[in-house]
């Protein structure tokens, strides 16, 4: 979208428009901090090519990193937004998006704490503009086959989503797709961090291990990361099909 004029985008109201949406926070001593937001974006421009959307400007922002995950004020430049600052910022663009005609819209999501705060916004604008657009929330990791999990994880040992942050497979996600941004010499390995069944305020250093991970990246590779983009763009293209219509692809 932001490489269009208005009157192309314009003729677009046919097409499904993506969203993505990620996050800016600490991913461990190897990865940067704007793995959320440019998972998002890849995965959205892939499919968007598989089901001739478009895609538009990535939301770098998102709402706060639990303590148990990201760790939020724990690390330097993470950027936690409100809840409400979630909600408003995606209750706007989707608000627009189908003010301008847009009937079939995308969002998609790389940072897990976003979506109940998405779903909000896409519930308000579904009920202010009486269903006018069929709008679709997704991620990269909830579409992965089991199958396709368990090849990632071939030789591997799976420590659950819960501590899949700065692991196997955000870091092999980013192997595949900015490759550059990988310092797999800097990687701390201490093992899986313990995974609370609590949360609790206000955070306190150790509540994550003080180098961001929380299970380790090794055996992490570009290919184990182009198995799930490919599984992840073929399963939400599958998805946008049954949701928009047939005739999407």
């Amino acid at each position: 979208m932001d490489h269009m004029t208005w009157p192309q985008f314009a003729a677009c109201k046919d097409k499904p428009v993506i969203v993505p949406i990620g996050s800016t926070e600490q991913h461990s001593q190897h990865l940067p901090m704007g793995v959320d937001a440019m998972l998002a974006q890849h995965i959205a421009e892939d499919v968007a090519e598989r089901i001739d959307g478009v895609v538009m400007p990535t939301l770098c922002y998102g709402y706060k990193s639990k303590p148990a995950s990201g760790g939020g004020p724990l690390f330097p430049g993470t950027i936690d937004m409100n809840g409400v600052t979630v909600i408003n910022l995606m209750h706007d663009v989707l608000s627009e998006l189908v003010a301008d005609g847009f009937t079939k819209i995308l969002v998609m999501n790389a940072h897990f704490e976003n979506e109940a705060f998405i779903v909000e916004a896409i519930d308000l604008v579904t009920r202010e503009t009486n269903g006018a657009a069929t709008i679709v929330e997704t991620n990269w990791w909830d579409p992965l086959p089991q199958a396709v999990v368990d090849q990632v994880f071939d030789g591997l040992s799976f420590p659950g989503w819960a501590l899949e942050h700065a692991a196997v497979t955000e870091t092999s996600l980013m192997m595949h797709y900015e490759p550059e941004l990988v310092h797999m010499d800097r990687v701390i390995d201490k093992g899986n961090a313990e995974a609370k069944t609590y949360v609790r305020y206000p955070v306190k250093p150790g509540d994550v291990p003080d180098y961001g991970g929380l299970a380790s990246p090794a055996g992490s590779s570009a290919e184990r990361g182009k198995l799930m983009a490919d599984a992840c763009v073929e399963a939400v293209a599958s998805i946008c099909e049954r949701e928009f219509g047939p005739n999407v692809a």
